[in-house]
């Protein structure tokens, strides 16, 4: 939800076209419009449909910095931006805790399917460590124990949700420090919404911090879904040459 995420290549390979440069300055203009909306008038059309727009174009810039989506893993990623944009879009015909509930489950599947992505990549993630683990536990434990004298009924789901957006952030970082970076401020945009909805605590330019964690985290992750199969098809190319 904002920033500017640079899906840098980590090199040029066969089967490689040109950088997916009309996707990724589409993204930067329609983040960049949301963001001001956000500070500006953060209830009016052109917060909303901007926010609407964000996931699609993040999926374009995955897809167009990509040769194919035939991986396991790019695949997964472009479901769980699938729902998250679910997410961003259902609950504004809702209102409501139906509206909410909605947003919960599509992230809540968002997560799932990142954590699907991730988990083939544990071995190298913190999860492999867990002593590094901790600081991890420790934020989830402290956002719910924050947020649940306001949680009522929902404390159950959003339990839930902490679980997997945790998970998440940890086998993230599996990928690299680019997606544990993207995890970590996945997950911290989406504490600054529990703690805004359940502990009535809002930062000035609340939406506007939200919304630039929510674009910057995944656009991170997208980042090094590409960069790694870029690495990969370079090291392909430079062994088929050197044997």
């Amino acid at each position: 939800m904002g920033g500017q995420p640079a899906v840098g290549a980590a090199g040029s390979g066969p089967g490689y076209g040109a950088k997916p440069v009309v996707a990724l300055v589409l993204l930067v203009l329609a983040t960049g419009t949301h963001l001001l909306a956000q500070l500006v008038a953060p209830e009016d059309l052109l917060a909303d449909i901007t926010q609407i727009l964000l996931m699609p174009l993040l999926a374009a810039v995955l897809v167009t910095g990509l040769p194919s989506v035939g991986s396991t893993l790019a695949r997964l990623v472009l479901v769980a931006l699938f729902f998250s944009w679910l997410g961003d879009t259902l609950p504004r015909f809702l209102g409501g805790d139906a509206g909410f509930l909605t947003m919960v489950g599509c992230f809540l599947m968002a997560q799932v399917f990142y954590i699907l992505a991730f988990w083939p990549y544990r071995a190298g993630s913190l999860l492999a460590r867990p002593v590094a683990v901790l600081p991890y536990l420790a934020a989830l434990t402290v956002l719910v124990v924050f947020c649940a004298p306001g949680a009522g009924s929902l404390l159950v789901p959003v339990l839930v949700y902490g679980i997997a957006l945790g998970l998440m952030a940890v086998l993230s970082t599996g990928l690299g420090v680019q997606a544990g970076c993207g995890g970590v401020i996945f997950f911290l945009s989406d504490a600054m919404i529990a703690v805004r909805s359940f502990a009535g605590v809002e930062l000035v330019a609340h939406g506007f911090w939200i919304m630039s964690g929510y674009v910057l985290g995944q656009g991170l992750i997208v980042a090094a879904v590409v960069r790694r199969r870029r690495t990969i098809d370079r090291d392909r190319a430079q062994g088929a040459a050197h044997g």
